[in-house]
């Protein structure tokens, strides 16, 4: 585990767009790029849009998805669309809400992804993958108490989230945890408790499982969040 800590969040945001530049440089042709949904990632998606990175041969797909149509404002697809996609002419393999039901569209995202991701000697895997994690220590939409966390026979689900009355999609923990690399991005002071709870104390939220089943894990924070890291 690697963890950068930079003074400011636009600083963290040139960072993971300089990381992810490099990573599929080093690739050198198809590939694939998890994008987290979300406010803390928007700043990466800017700086992404003028990088030197050949995005026909990108695939981005979602780590999660809310259960609305990719128009409604909360959707991350609309968001990683106008943030990035959208402006660098790239490829999203997206979830299809217009399947109506969310654990059908979580099977056929599931199918999908398994034929997008590249086989690179160990069977069909993400490449890069961009978490976050929420105030409860959730990441993805792999949130604390929900069935999803204890899925480990498929790689994308629907989770019935009850705080929110409200379906997710998302990336299961054996999905997550078969990517060449998990990058996580965590910013300001609302999320320095949790971030010591994961990193120092080891406290089993979900993204404290993700991270420590990954095969390799970056953590871009900014100085307030890693404020209680010591």
């Amino acid at each position: 585990m690697i963890v950068r800590t930079l003074p400011t969040p636009e600083d963290v945001a040139r960072e993971v767009a300089q990381h992810i530049e490099s990573a599929l440089v080093a690739i050198g042709g198809p590939a694939t790029l998890g994008l987290a949904g979300g406010g803390t990632p928007q700043a990466t998606y800017a700086e992404l849009t003028g990088r030197a990175i050949a995005w026909e041969d990108v695939t981005m797909w979602l780590g999660d998805e809310r259960w609305v149509a990719h128009h409604h404002p909360e959707s991350n697809v609309g968001m990683v669309r106008g943030c990035l996609v959208d402006r660098v002419n790239g490829q999203l393999l997206a979830p299809n809400h217009g399947i109506g039901d969310p654990a059908a569209a979580a099977a056929a995202y599931q199918t999908a992804l398994q034929s997008a991701f590249v086989d690179r000697g160990s069977g069909p895997a993400p490449d890069i993958v961009l978490l976050g994690i929420g105030d409860d220590g959730h990441t993805a939409s792999l949130f604390p108490e929900t069935s999803a966390l204890e899925n480990f026979s498929d790689s994308y689900v629907a989770n019935w989230v009850e705080p929110m009355d409200a379906w997710r999609l998302t990336a299961t923990l054996p999905l997550l945890w078969a990517a060449a690399e998990l990058v996580f991005i965590v910013t300001g002071a609302a999320k320095s408790t949790v971030l010591r709870e994961i990193i120092v104390d080891k406290i089993p939220h979900p993204a404290q499982r993700v991270a420590a089943g990954a095969r390799q894990v970056t953590w871009y924070i900014d100085e307030a969040a890693g404020s209680e890291l010591g």
